[in-house]
């Protein structure tokens, strides 16, 4: 029988006693200097996405030991690898000799890391074990050299890396919090297949992409979709979990069924958002991660990765989840299409700010946060 996920003894997210809009939501202004400031993209790079947990692949990519995946974005290219004692180790994926990637693309099985350039080797760790003419090189230049390490995490099946190191960010878990890793954890992700994962490049700042699935203002004028995909998004519950935050959305026509159970998982949408660059998009019986990659001031890497239940012979519900991803990518595409028109008036004299409405909360909650990590990163400089 496929697993699908239910409530359980989680607390209720919907329901008569619980509030449409976590406390101090209300109507905000973004200026539109976020979205284009490459000085304030720079500082975003060092203080806030170096400093937090991201999401590299599934754990299933790198099973085994010497299995390896190359990520790269944020202007940083990194490899994480398949220790043998069962454990992820990372490193950024630059030759310590004269800067080079050190390994091209993703692959199985690796024993060791070697630069196509002068044949510099590097262990699994990221560790210089090889070097041609050792001798030519002064001793203190090589001695413990090894290419700046990543501190990797798994959770949820999701092989996670803080970029600046290791003792940076609190350790996942804690970061992540009880709220967010007992309701999203419920979803079993580790027992999740990857079914497909679609790319898109965009000319918009990572922000943008983030703000669109932090609130669904913007389902019923833009997405064209069936009678039973149809959400009631005025009654969506919205919730702030330390950086992190939560959107409920039920379907159309189960309030009743949902206010009785409180059943928000079996009966509802529930958006995740994990910052800082990672959505979430659960459906009752299958799930997307929709994740912006910043690329440059005005770019973004969107990638939107489809995870489904191990089918165990059950034809059927191969059919519903494969229909209804098939019928997500029409909606994928209706967003990726309007990040063209926003990207068509960001240097416009007439763009100075966006104005929210108090249920788009997720997305001033969001943009609050990353000033309060660009805040600190300016501190820690003047210490």
């Amino acid at each position: 029988m496929v697993f699908v996920p239910t409530r359980g003894d989680l607390p209720p997210r919907h329901g008569p006693d619980v509030p449409l809009l976590p406390a101090g939501a209300e109507p905000a202004t973004v200026p539109a200097s976020v979205y284009r400031d490459p000085e304030r993209y720079e500082r975003e790079r060092t203080d806030v996405l170096a400093r937090t947990w991201q999401i590299v692949c599934r754990s299933s990519q790198i099973p085994a030991a010497g299995d390896h995946q190359v990520w790269e974005g944020q202007g940083e290219t990194i490899v994480v690898t398949r220790r043998r004692d069962g454990g992820v180790t990372g490193f950024h994926n630059v030759c310590q000799h004269r800067g080079a990637r050190i390994v091209k693309e993703s692959g199985c099985g690796a024993r060791r890391f070697r630069c196509r350039w002068h044949n510099w080797t590097y262990d699994l760790e990221g560790a210089v074990l090889g070097v041609p003419d050792r001798e030519d090189f002064a001793p203190e230049q090589l001695d413990g050299l090894a290419a700046p390490p990543v501190e990797c995490a798994e959770w949820g099946g999701w092989v996670w890396v803080v970029l600046a190191g290791p003792g940076v960010a609190p350790p996942l878990t804690e970061w992540l919090g009880p709220e967010l890793t007992g309701d999203l954890g419920a979803y079993r992700m580790e027992d999740m297949l990857l079914i497909d994962k679609l790319e898109f490049d965009l000319p918009v700042n990572w922000k943008v992409v983030i703000d669109g699935f932090n609130e669904n203002y913007h389902a019923p004028a833009l997405h064209r979709v069936p009678a039973q995909d149809v959400k009631d998004g005025r009654e969506s519950t919205f919730f702030h979990w330390g950086p992190h935050g939560m959107m409920v959305v039920p379907y159309k026509g189960v309030l009743p069924r949902l206010k009785e159970s409180r059943d928000h998982q079996g009966l509802a949408i529930c958006h995740y958002t994990v910052f800082p660059t990672a959505v979430f998009n659960n459906n009752p019986n299958h799930l997307q991660l929709f994740r912006a990659v910043p690329l440059a001031v005005d770019r973004t890497r969107f990638e939107t990765w489809e995870l489904q239940y191990d089918p165990q012979g059950d034809e059927d519900y191969t059919a519903e989840v494969d229909a209804h991803w098939e019928r997500l990518k029409q909606v994928v595409a209706e967003d990726v299409e309007i990040y063209g028109e926003v990207a068509a008036t960001r240097t416009s004299s007439a763009y100075t700010r966006n104005v929210l409405n108090d249920h788009e909360c997720k997305i001033t909650h969001f943009h609050r946060t990353v000033q309060r990590m660009l805040d600190a990163g300016e501190a820690r400089r003047e210490q």
